[in-house]
């Protein structure tokens, strides 16, 4: 019997959102079991969570430096096999470098880092030490995303010639950052959320799914960045032209004060022969239009499937899978990996350091008085 890898948790105490919904997805198919943490530096919800979640109390730890201290000493079939990282952007990359260091896997939230130079160094303490690096891009690991991409590679769409995404939220709308919402505060501090609000936050989801599934590279960007609460010191909202490879055009929007959205991604990719539809609230369908036949509509669990895509399934036609499913498919992929078997696979170190590369072009852009930045540094636009 094959026994979970043992993971660790920084961040993600009592209250947190993210840090419950990666409990969930690692323990989904039994790849894994929590088995240590640094919940959180107020001492008295450090050991609540822990208490909560029924860890060892010796292994609910003080800070992340006690935890890999701690862990090292254990025996190799004791100690953690990797460590989720969900705090706040501005710890990601000096934890994931610790962890790295300290000879463990890392399963990272996104954005990798607060800049391109802490995701180089992220790259590079992945390399250096052998371990693998994981990023939370969860809306790739829904399978009728796999779908739309297996059948963009196979090139029934033809050559790609439009790429439109969207993730839209309105519950930024009002100035809840500064009435002591502590998710909305952090997200808006530059402090701690990086150059980018909005963009950090959900605009690199959009970015990230634009070319997983189109398979195409982003080049460069003409872009524009509003703040329309007053007095908040990151972007809320942003637009953006994007040229892809072989002369494909593509736009994204993203914004968190569209009120009365809920979570409203959605893509929509255009080639010569057709083109393709999927939204995140409605997952489980992929919409295909065609230039000379009637729409089809795709299902999850139904006939026609790639093998990939009924590889992320759980559950027969009908039966609907979401977020947390998708989040899982990251992890069972990511434990595979660890294990040097195939699976699904998941996003890492060259995702993040494409996402932090765009989220730079677009500040940089928003910022100037020409119309194009390169994605690519080095390259002309």
């Amino acid at each position: 019997m094959v026994q979970p890898l043992r993971l660790g948790m920084v961040g993600g105490g009592e209250g947190a959102f993210i840090g419950a919904i990666h409990r969930m997805a690692a323990a989904l198919d039994g790849a894994w079991r929590l088995t240590a943490g640094a919940f959180s530096t107020d001492a008295g919800r450090n050991a609540r969570t822990g208490e909560q979640l029924g860890l060892d109390p010796a292994r609910t730890y003080a800070s992340l430096d006690a935890m890999l201290a701690g862990e090292r000493a254990l025996p190799a079939d004791k100690r953690i096999d990797a460590l989720a990282i969900v705090t706040p952007n501005h710890l990601h990359a000096p934890m994931a470098i610790a962890a790295l260091e300290a000879g463990f896997h890392v399963f990272c939230e996104k954005p990798m880092a607060m800049s391109v130079a802490e995701a180089k160094a992220i790259a590079a303490a992945a390399e250096a030490s052998g371990r693998l690096f994981a990023l939370a891009f969860t809306y790739s690991g829904y399978a009728m995303v796999e779908e739309a991409r297996a059948r963009i590679a196979r090139g029934e769409l033809g050559t790609i010639r439009l790429v439109q995404v969207e993730y839209l939220q309105g519950w930024l709308s009002r100035p809840i950052d500064s009435d002591g919402n502590k998710q909305a505060e952090w997200r808006t501090d530059p402090a701690r959320a990086g150059l980018g609000g909005c963009l950090g936050d959900i605009g690199t989801h959009a970015f990230h799914l634009a070319e997983h599934v189109s398979g195409l590279r982003a080049r460069s960007v003409s872009a524009d960045l509003a703040i329309h609460v007053p007095g908040r010191r990151l972007d809320d909202d942003v637009g953006a032209l994007i040229r892809f490879d072989g002369d494909a055009r593509g736009t994204l929007k993203a914004s968190q004060v569209a009120a009365g959205e809920e979570n409203g991604l959605k893509l929509r990719i255009h080639g010569e022969l057709g083109g393709l539809e999927w939204a995140q609230m409605e997952p489980n369908t992929l919409t295909l239009r065609w230039l000379d036949r009637p729409i089809e509509v795709l299902r999850a669990g139904g006939p026609g499937l790639s093998e990939g895509a009924t590889r992320m399934l759980r559950t027969p036609a009908g039966h609907p899978e979401g977020y947390v499913e998708a989040f899982a498919n990251l992890y069972r992929g990511f434990a595979a990996a660890i294990r040097g078997e195939a699976g699904a696979g998941f996003p890492g170190v060259a995702d993040g350091l494409r996402t932090m590369q765009f989220v730079e072009a677009v500040v940089a852009n928003a910022a100037a008085d020409h119309k194009w930045t390169s994605i690519d540094p080095g390259e002309s636009v």
